[in-house]
C-alpha cells in the first residue's frame, strides 16, 4: 500500500477511486485529466458507494433501539478498537464508502486494479485489512506524483471530461462533518435530539467518557471538518473555506449533462452485501 508499489505511468488495467473531498486540494474536472494522463483506464468517485451503504445504515436505525456507531472513519473505528473496546458491538457493520465503492467496482471492472486516493493515512490500514483494494495513494503522494512526472492540471484543454461511472449528486458532502446523517434521511427514522454529530476525536472522545443515554446515533469523524480535515489533505485553506469547495463542487454537478449509461443506479450494486466484516 505504500507509494512506491505503484510505476507510473500504469501498465495494464486500474480504476482510480478518487474521495469526494479530493476538490479541496485538486482541481475539478482536470483532476480526471491527470490520472488518465498517468495511466488510469477509469476514474470513480466514491459518492455511488456512499448512497449504498446510507440504505443500510437507514434500514439499521430504523429497527436499533440501543447506541449505534458510525464506521465510516477508519480512524474511530481503531480508536474504539484499541481505547473503548466496550462499545465495539455498537459500531455499524457496514461498509465504508471507500469498501463499497471497491465491491462495485470489483463487479463492474472485473479486469481492474483498484487504486484508492485518499485524505487520510487510516485508510491504508482499512484498505489493508480488506483485501479489495489493492493499493491506496493519499492526497500529499498524489500531488508528488503529479509534480515529478509534470502533469499539471492546466494541459487539460478537453471542453468535457466525466468520471467513467457512477455519478450521485446528494453524497458529494460525505466528506463534510455531519456529511452522513444528513444524505441518509435519519430524520425519517431518529428525532432530532437523537442523534449526535461530532467531528474531532477530543470530542469523540468527551461524548464515549460521558455518553448521553438519549443518543442512538453517534455520525463521527476523526478529524476537525470531517474528511476535509484529513492529515494528508495538502490544502492551507480554513475548514470553512474547504466545506465551501465542496459545497460549491456539488452545486457544479448538479448542471452537468451526464449520461444515463454513466449515472449510479441501484442496480448496479445487485446482489453485493455491504456487510463489513472488518470487525
Amino acid at each position: 500500500m505504500k507509494i512506491g508499489d505503484l510505476n507510473f505511468p500504469l501498465k495494464g488495467k486500474y480504476v482510480a477511486m478518487l474521495a469526494p473531498s479530493f476538490v479541496v486540494d485538486f482541481s475539478y474536472p482536470q483532476i480526471i485529466f491527470q490520472l488518465k494522463e498517468l495511466g488510469f483506464d477509469k476514474v470513480v468517485e466514491l459518492t455511488f458507494g456512499a448512497k449504498m451503504i446510507n440504505r443500510d445504515y437507514h434500514e439499521k436505525l430504523k429497527n436499533s433501539k440501543g447506541l449505534i456507531i458510525s464506521s465510516v472513519c477508519p480512524g474511530i473505528v481503531e480508536t474504539i478498537q484499541d481505547k473503548f473496546p466496550k462499545y465495539k458491538k455498537n459500531l455499524i457493520s457496514v461498509d465504508s464508502p471507500m469498501v463499497a465503492m471497491a465491491r462495485i467496482c470489483k463487479k463492474t471492472y472485473l479486469k481492474h486494479k483498484i487504486v484508492f486516493i485518499s485524505p487520510c493515512h487510516f485508510k491504508k490500514t482499512e484498505a489493508k485489512q480488506s483485501k479489495i483494494i489493492d493499493y491506496v495513494l493519499d492526497y500529499q503522494e498524489l500531488k508528488k506524483i503529479f509534480s515529478d512526472r509534470k502533469i499539471s492540471e492546466k494541459k487539460y484543454t478537453k471542453k468535457k471530461i466525466l468520471f467513467d461511472k457512477f455519478y450521485n449528486d446528494y453524497t458529494k458532502i460525505y466528506p463534510l462533518s455531519g456529511g452522513l446523517s444528513k444524505t441518509a434521511n435519519i430524520d425519517n427514522v431518529l428525532k432530532c435530539n437523537e442523534t449526535k454529530i461530532a467531528d474531532g476525536i477530543a470530542d469523540v472522545i468527551k461524548f464515549l467518557n460521558k455518553p448521553d443515554k438519549k443518543i442512538k446515533f453517534l455520525d463521527v469523524t476523526f478529524c476537525k471538518g470531517g474528511c476535509i480535515g484529513g492529515p494528508c489533505v495538502n490544502s492551507k485553506l480554513s475548514i470553512p473555506l474547504r466545506k465551501k469547495k465542496v459545497l460549491d463542487y456539488m452545486k457544479k454537478s448538479l448542471s452537468e449533462d451526464i449520461p444515463d449509461t454513466k449515472k449510479g443506479l441501484i442496480e448496479k450494486a445487485k446482489g453485493i452485501s455491504f456487510k463489513s466484516n472488518l470487525y
